[in-house]
């Protein structure tokens, strides 16, 4: 496992790739729930009749074409980009661009830089969809509990304390140049192509997959009041230990959302506008116009 050490000056300030901003300014907050990995249900084939005979056999379905292609680096002053390492080998480059951004103590204290690239392309892509299972995160759970409060009328919900929760997130994005971070996307995007495709996601383009997850996140309605919120009972003779990871949304409608829409509906309506409007940002520097 790589561990960065403290260095006394930091080179210009990059991030390994967009798909960071997308892990992390909604996976590594999270703190809610435990996320349990369901297993996909066994897709239902109908049966077919067989073709008369001498009908012709169709081809096989065609590659997707590719919607938004990454276009290479840019060409460096002299002697040109230095060779990628191997996708089982990246680490050691990763943590210490994310060093260089981060500082050694909040790298510490919030990034698992163990097979980074694959982490961070499995929950990129599990973002939209229902579960983000936290074994697979990029990043560590939010240290901090989550907290609610009660109305008069009984009803619980978000309490507006839990925002400070994310301020250095938002700091920490905010603070990094959006478009060193897409260049340096496009320097990397061979190891995340490839891990992209170990996922299960052969002939698929990854930076596609980022640009629909990128979609999915920015059009996430923002609550005009703190979503109410409802302690899920757990039946048993065990007595649960940390009963702030049970809480789901009151409103069906919420509660069946995306586990990144969730994740940004958690962190209060002003961190989620300004998350937002780094995504459109880094968005417009990787789609295809």
């Amino acid at each position: 496992m790589y561990r960065p050490t403290p260095r006394t000056s930091r080179r210009p300030a990059l991030i390994t790739s967009a798909v960071v901003f997308v892990v992390v300014l909604v996976g590594g907050y999270y703190g809610w729930q435990h996320f349990k990995p369901r297993q996909a249900p066994e897709p239902v084939v109908e049966p077919v009749a067989p073709a008369p005979a001498g009908t012709p056999v169709p081809l096989a379905p065609a590659t997707p074409a590719i919607q938004h292609p990454i276009d290479p680096p840019a060409p460096e002053a002299a002697g040109g980009p230095a060779p990628l390492p191997t996708l089982a080998e990246s680490d050691q480059q990763v943590g210490e661009l994310l060093t260089d951004l981060l500082t050694p103590q909040n790298v510490l204290a919030f990034l698992q830089l163990d097979g980074f690239v694959r982490r961070a392309v499995a929950t990129v892509d599990n973002l939209a969809r229902e579960q983000a299972p936290t074994l697979v995160w990029p990043v560590k759970p939010t240290p901090e509990r989550f907290t609610v409060q009660r109305g008069s009328d009984g009803v619980e919900s978000i309490h507006p304390d839990n925002q400070r929760r994310y301020a250095p997130l938002v700091l920490m994005i905010d603070s990094v140049d959006t478009a060193q971070a897409v260049a340096l996307y496009r320097r990397l995007y061979p190891l995340f192509q490839q891990a992209y495709e170990e996922l299960g996601f052969p002939g698929r383009y990854f930076n596609d997959r980022l640009v629909q997850v990128l979609d999915h996140l920015i059009a996430t309605p923002v609550p005009t009041a703190a979503p109410a919120v409802t302690l899920v009972e757990v039946k048993g003779e065990v007595t649960s230990t940390q009963p702030w990871v049970r809480y789901e949304f009151s409103d069906p409608a919420l509660e069946s959302l995306s586990a990144g829409r969730k994740m940004l509906l958690r962190v209060g309506p002003a961190h989620q506008q300004r998350l937002q409007a780094k995504l459109r940002d880094i968005r417009q520097r990787v789609a295809k116009p």
